[in-house]
């Protein structure tokens, strides 16, 4: 927990306007605007925090925007048991406007960060800036609506594609 503790400060006083909460569980809760986020996990990467578990999103529509969450948490050194560090986890939250959601792509931080970002970019229709490919990763067509966000009918979708498909005869 001491870490935590330490990272928790030292982003307070290092990345004006972000809000940094610190739970008993080991969990640190960091909202940050979206110009400072890549800058906020590559400073958390240096500082020890190098796995990026999970990339997120939640639609706030009745907001207008889109937030995204980064889960990072802790590599098991070699030399080190398991002990407090590991159980620390950090969520990095930050908010797009939900027309036309732009943000950097952070796989210069986080190699493993695109599949992730492919698949926000399908359901959600995020764009991230610098992205090497952001082709479809699981869905075979494109969606006027993207199929995750709370607007997208489902009712309407299964209406018009599943229930058009002729029925097997034995």
């Amino acid at each position: 927990m001491k870490m935590v503790t330490e990272v928790a400060k030292k982003i307070k006083e290092g990345f004006p306007g972000t809000s940094v909460e610190l739970f008993a569980d080991h969990r640190l809760r960091i909202i940050t605007g979206r110009e400072s986020v890549l800058s906020l996990l590559s400073y958390l990467k240096d500082h020890n925090y190098d796995h990026l578990a999970l990339i997120s999103c939640v639609d706030r529509i009745g907001e207008g925007e889109l937030e995204l969450v980064y889960l990072l948490n802790s590599y098991l050194r070699e030399d080190e048991e398991y002990g407090e560090r590991e159980k620390e986890s950090i969520i990095v939250k930050t908010r797009i406007p939900r027309e036309n959601p732009q943000i950097g792509t952070s796989i210069h931080v986080f190699d493993n960060a695109e599949p992730y970002e492919r698949e926000l970019h399908e359901m959600f229709g995020i764009s991230f800036d610098g992205h090497p490919r952001q082709t479809p990763l699981f869905l075979e067509k494109e969606y006027e609506i993207p199929p995750f966000r709370k607007d997208f009918d489902t009712r309407e979708y299964v209406e018009k594609e599943i229930e058009s498909i002729p029925a097997v005869e034995d």
